[in-house]
């Protein structure tokens, strides 16, 4: 599957043959065809002979009253009155007026192959220009790399991936340090990087905090978000907190918020942070570690950190269980309370997620706001340059389908001919799309003839 490219479908040699031949065809195809419709776009109105008139797919007739002089205003107001303007030609017992409209709607299936083609080579650019990767980002961290899909690596070659990754971030994304970290010229350095899948972003991007919220009492995320910081050149240039469909855009690359998960051997480095109210409202933050101990303000009351877990839930009746995952579903941290070397009755559990276990007897107040540093975001992250030259597409593509499909090349020829003391007019028209709406305006055109001729009277 790898070798065929069937995990990398977009980027797999068959995909673009696919695309080209595809392109090719619509050219061949368009290209073939459009002189006889340009030749029709262009060719100017001219008179036909009544017999032609006669034949147009839309055919009306009217009788009326006087010399086609005297007829010739009435009928030429009601071409107007359609929304025609019209060229006059004179003939042996009368006149004959033509008028066209929409001719250029011809083309607008060209315009349609046109855009196709826009869409299929922002397509292409995308695919050799830019690049599509992911980016387990821990909190507190920052990289100013991405990884690509390269297919599976052997062991020496995934260590060997890690060893640049690490020389990479030490070296606060320059390659140039990295390669004399390495022991390796610049130019071996850009090839080995490119087969592992190791991707420059040009900046760097840091995980400032990570958090995700749940329905309930559930393990169901509700939603889950990343505050984010780029770095460029040593300067903090743009901070955002990102979520699905609210990704973060910087010099063309996008990450997007993806995934999330726990990092490996980390619930024990991880930093607590807590937010303490004494019963009389004095309050502090604090940030402590596994094991730590503090002191709740204006108390003599101390508190130990002894025990943590990750996914500990409280049933309806009251019970502890723990959860079987390897995620920050629902930590807790168990707090040994003390007052003078002795210890308090209430020691015990403070969980994240219930609020109710943070009040003390005593009236005091421990907030388990946040176990920091013990988390990756994982970015989707990529660079398009042709997405511009496909929104240029699509809008051509609904330009063109507008075209196609909602306008038509209309022609029409009203001839008026003498006879007797009566003038006989004879409307002739056709329409190369959505015939029934024009013979309605052909149907006024009659109606306008007939009340401009009994106003007359």
């Amino acid at each position: 599957f790898e070798k065929l490219g069937f995990m990398d479908m977009y980027h797999s040699w068959w995909f673009v043959t696919l695309l080209i031949l595809f392109s090719a065809n619509i050219v061949i195809c368009s290209v073939d065809r459009l002189p006889r419709i340009w030749k029709t776009v262009r060719e100017p109105m001219h008179p036909i002979t009544e017999e032609h008139l006669r034949k147009a797919t839309i055919k009306k007739e009217l009788i009326l009253k006087g010399k086609p002089d005297r007829v010739k205003d009435i009928v030429t107001s009601a071409i107007k009155g359609v929304g025609f303007s019209y060229i006059e030609s004179k003939e042996d017992k009368g006149y004959q007026f033509y008028s066209q409209k929409g001719s250029f709607t011809r083309l607008g299936v060209y315009i349609t192959h046109l855009s196709i083609l826009i869409i299929l080579i922002g397509s292409l650019v995308g695919i050799f220009l830019g690049f599509k990767g992911f980016l387990p980002l821990p909190e507190g961290r920052s990289s100013s790399v991405a990884l690509l899909n390269t297919g599976s690596l052997t062991r020496m070659e995934g260590y060997e991936r890690e060893r640049i990754l690490n020389a990479i971030e030490a070296s606060s994304g320059n390659i140039s340090n990295a390669s004399m970290q390495l022991s390796m010229d610049e130019n071996s350095l850009m090839a080995k990087m490119r087969r592992y899948g190791i991707q420059p972003l040009g900046f760097s991007i840091r995980c400032d905090d990570f958090n995700v919220d749940f329905y309930g009492g559930s393990d169901m995320p509700k939603e889950f978000k990343s505050w984010l910081t780029v770095i460029d050149n040593g300067k903090e240039v743009l901070k955002k907190a990102i979520e699905v469909n609210n990704p973060l855009t910087y010099k063309g690359i996008t990450f997007y918020q993806a995934s999330y998960g726990l990092i490996p051997h980390s619930l024990e480095r991880g930093i607590f942070i807590f937010k303490l109210i004494s019963k009389d409202g004095k309050t502090s933050n604090l940030e402590l570690r596994f094991g730590d101990t503090f002191e709740i303000p204006g108390t003599k009351i101390s508190g130990k950190i002894t025990n943590f877990h990750p996914a500990l839930k409280i049933t309806p009746g009251r019970q502890l269980f723990a959860s079987n995952t390897n995620q920050l579903n629902s930590p807790a941290v168990y707090i040994d309370f003390s007052e003078s070397g002795s210890l308090k009755p209430y020691s015990g559990w403070i969980f994240k997620r219930y609020p109710e276990t943070w009040q003390l007897p005593e009236g005091h107040r421990v907030e388990f706001i946040d176990y920091w540093g013990t988390q990756y975001t994982g970015l989707q992250v990529r660079r398009d340059p042709g997405v511009w030259v496909v929104y240029l597409g699509c809008i051509t593509i609904s330009i063109g389908l507008y075209i196609a499909f909602f306008m038509s090349h209309r022609r029409i020829w009203v001839r008026i001919v003498e006879e007797k003391n009566n003038t006989r007019v004879v409307v002739g028209a056709t329409s190369n799309k959505n015939r029934a709406a024009f013979e309605r305006k052909i149907n006024k055109l009659i109606s306008l003839l007939s009340k401009k001729q009994e106003g007359g009277k």
